[in-house]
């Protein structure tokens, strides 16, 4: 039973693609009060947690900050630039 809902899973993942993590990472321009409004106004997070993700870009260089398809991260890329943020994406393994 287990070794078909191992297969399931798989397939699902072959036939969705996997999935993608939205990074952005410390620079020495932006503000920290800053990136928790881009978190809080662009993503909605509440503010904890978008004061967690700064502190994480801030104290480790970075953070995952969100993942999905590639169409929905490279959007988010793309909005991060916008606001200035250096952001990348990377394939979940």
């Amino acid at each position: 039973m287990s070794d078909v809902l191992e297969d399931v899973r798989v397939d699902e993942r072959l036939r969705l693609g996997q999935p993608w993590t939205l990074v952005v990472w410390d620079d020495p321009v932006n503000l920290m009060t800053y990136v928790t409004w881009v978190f809080t106004s662009y993503f909605g997070f509440a503010r904890e947690k978008a004061e967690r993700l700064m502190m994480q870009v801030h104290v480790e260089g970075k953070a995952a900050v969100a993942s999905g398809s590639r169409e929905e991260i490279e959007r988010h890329v793309e909005a991060m630039h916008g606001y200035g943020l250096h952001a990348t994406m990377q394939q979940v393994d």
